[in-house]
């Protein structure tokens, strides 16, 4: 038995039409020759009745702090909704379908309700309805814990039940289908000729994502990887392959990779606070840089962009964390220099490790445009360049433009 999982962003369900859309894509793949199992999103984004963000927003106009085990069996119910209502669509359309809860399906978490982790997946309701020729829809995004809480996998959380149930089930591929064509070289929305991958490793999307690119989740790519399970990022509304994610030479095609791609793409994260700490002028800075990190960590302040030097600290943090974060260091006895309002923006490409001149050129490029580069780290795939918010957008394009990716 071939199967082959195929998951749908809220987007792709918002209306009748599109919901008929997307039952095509699934009935193409039946013809084919697939078992297929299907996994749904909530219908919508903000402001749609069921989507995922007005669920919540209903609960806290009640009451602000809702508790995390009581806004999970909430936030089970948009996906469920979404589920029943496609399932109606194949039952409209003549195709055998049943829904089956993240919890029917044998997800099985952790108890961190509303960021859980899936624990392991018995597939084995799942098999039983493939075997009877079913289409078999899944409630992405849920879960249940050993005790049998039901639970939510966080933003992101359908992309990883489709990961999570194509490795459980061996499938073929999965199928991320949402309302763009594949993904990016850069955010279409600020490079206007930006160019649809066709293919993608495992580690340069992983990388892209924890970037800023929205496209798919890193934690549904690192499942994937477990079992060499190869994802596709699709369009419900056209008929491209998108852009296939796996390791090089596991493609469907013979695929040129050109040896002077050096990069795959670029991408932002907007809303950053650097934070410089100056050490020098304390009697004693032994353990200084141990008491700065272990107090955002207990804080739940994630950092990034981390550099430390003998009488010097920096870091960066959302901006939305920085007062906070500011008080913890003057807590401990420290003065920080706080710039507000920046920017990271990366460049991301497996070809790039060991290459000389990437550095010089992200810098040329930067300097041309007249953007100061306020802070740099690198590793084998990716240059990270922190710079002001607004000159982000000009940075994106630049970087773009210099390494020839559109």
């Amino acid at each position: 038995m071939k199967i082959i999982v195929q998951k749908f962003g809220g987007s792709s369900l918002t209306t009748k039409e599109r919901r008929v859309q997307a039952a095509n894509k699934v009935i193409v793949a039946k013809r084919e020759g697939y078992a297929n199992v299907v996994v749904v999103s909530a219908i919508g984004r903000i402001g749609d009745p069921y989507a995922t963000d007005t669920l919540i927003n209903m609960a806290k106009e009640v009451n602000r702090d809702v508790i995390p085990r009581e806004l999970d069996l909430l936030l089970n119910c948009g996906e469920i909704i979404s589920a029943v209502v496609l399932c109606q669509v194949f039952t409209g359309l003549g195709y055998d379908a049943t829904v089956l809860t993240g919890a029917q399906a044998g997800i099985i978490t952790d108890r961190a309700f509303t960021e859980a982790r899936i624990l392991r997946v018995n597939p084995e309701k799942i098999l039983k309805n493939l075997k009877e020729n079913k289409i078999v829809i899944v409630a992405g995004f849920q879960g249940v814990t050993d005790e049998g809480d039901l639970t939510t996998l966080g933003r992101g959380g359908s992309d990883t039940t489709a990961s999570a149930l194509g490795v459980a089930l061996n499938a073929e591929f999965v199928d991320i289908f949402t309302d763009v064509d594949g993904i990016k070289t850069a955010d279409p929305r600020i490079v206007k000729n930006a160019r649809t991958l066709e293919v993608i490793t495992y580690n340069e999307i992983c990388q892209l994502a924890h970037q800023g690119a929205k496209v798919l989740h890193p934690r549904a790519v690192e499942i994937a990887m477990q079992k060499n399970i190869p994802l596709r990022v699709r369009s419900t509304f056209e008929d491209s392959l998108g852009t296939l994610v796996t390791n090089y030479g596991d493609t469907y095609n013979t695929v040129e990779i050109s040896s002077d791609r050096l990069l795959t793409g670029i991408t932002h994260v907007p809303n950053i606070t650097q934070l410089k700490i100056f050490t020098n002028k304390s009697e004693n800075t032994k353990g200084l840089e141990l008491k700065i990190f272990r107090a955002m960590a207990l804080s739940n302040i994630s950092i990034d962009f981390i550099n430390v030097h003998p009488h010097q600290v920096i870091f960066t943090v959302k901006d939305d964390d920085a007062l906070k974060a500011e008080k913890i260091i003057e807590n401990i006895g420290l003065t920080a220099e706080v710039l507000p309002g920046c920017a990271k923006v990366s460049a991301v490409g497996a070809n790039m490790a060991g290459v000389p001149g990437v550095m010089s050129k992200i810098v040329e490029a930067l300097t041309e445009e007249n953007i100061q580069i306020l802070q740099t780290a690198d590793s084998h795939t990716t240059i990270w360049c922190l710079v002001r918010k607004e000159d982000m957008e000009k940075a994106v394009i630049a970087l773009h433009k210099k390494f020839n990716l559109s």
